[in-house]
């Protein structure tokens, strides 16, 4: 009988992908693998509680180190590969010219103000890119500027960009690597020199020191061994999101050509 696990996963596409490959991973070592979807502070209350057993992916030091800090209060965690290395940036379309737009204050300039959407979409509110975006607006004075900045879901953030793209028109948009735009639009990073956007983390399995014995060492050793990369993440992301491929088969099939199962 197969040996159960159940893993958290943050509830954004590329985290899908993401764990859509550790767990075909693990289920090639024999184990069941049940995935359960919430947003990122609820997915490590539920790591806490022991409500889950490990998760996918855990984004170090910078966007999700309070988070774990609060689980190791009551259980040590332990980490496991390095999926990606993920940063969170504000991007504008390459066709923004660079020399007008090419830092976060240049977004200040009357010709910008006039020119750029003042919408800026971003995704859920307990992402380390929401909070990141909140502090910028305020730090660089852009909400008196006319900019606002508003939360909602993945899609609204995506399509608000892809939409404003199909027209030719300015849009900023609060993003990170990996994510599956990059693979098919030239997004350009503006520069951000306050370093209010964090710093590039590693992206990381977490688990729960109390379900480590469910591994043998070599088991571990393998989890520990798997690397992706930021563009590997987004090209997968990309095949699911905008071909419609299926999740599991796009990364068995990814992993299978690798020689990594």
């Amino acid at each position: 009988m197969n040996k159960k696990i159940t893993m958290g996963v943050t509830d954004l596409s590329f985290h899908h992908t993401t764990a859509s490959l550790v767990s075909n991973v693990l289920k090639t070592m024999g184990f069941e693998v049940e995935r359960i979807f919430s947003p990122h502070q609820e997915n490590f209350e539920k790591l806490k509680a022991g409500e889950i057993d490990m998760l996918s992916s855990a984004w170090l030091p910078s966007s999700h180190g309070i988070y774990k800090s609060d689980v190791e209060k009551v259980e040590p965690l332990i980490e496991l590969g390095l999926h990606y290395e993920p940063y969170a940036l504000w991007g504008v379309p390459d066709y923004v010219p660079e020399e007008m737009v090419a830092e976060v204050a240049d977004l200040l300039k009357p010709e910008v103000v006039e020119q750029m959407r003042p919408k800026i979409q971003g995704i859920n509110p307990g992402a380390g890119i929401t909070r990141f975006s909140i502090q910028m607006m305020e730090e660089y004075g852009l909400s008196k500027a006319g900019y606002e900045f508003f939360t909602g879901s993945e899609d609204d953030c995506f399509s608000a960009f892809e939409d404003a793209v199909a027209n030719k028109e300015w849009v900023i948009v609060p993003l990170w690597k990996p994510q599956f735009l990059h693979y098919r639009y030239d997004i350009r990073e503006l520069i951000e020199p306050k370093g209010l956007l964090g710093i590039v983390d590693r992206a990381v399995l977490l688990l729960r020191d109390d379900k480590k014995n469910l591994f043998t060492d070599e088991q571990l050793k393998t989890l520990d061994s798997l690397r992706f990369s930021n563009d590997i993440i987004a090209e997968l992301d990309y095949k699911v999101c905008r071909e419609g491929k299926p999740q599991d088969e796009v990364t068995y099939e990814w992993l299978a050509a690798q020689g990594v199962i």
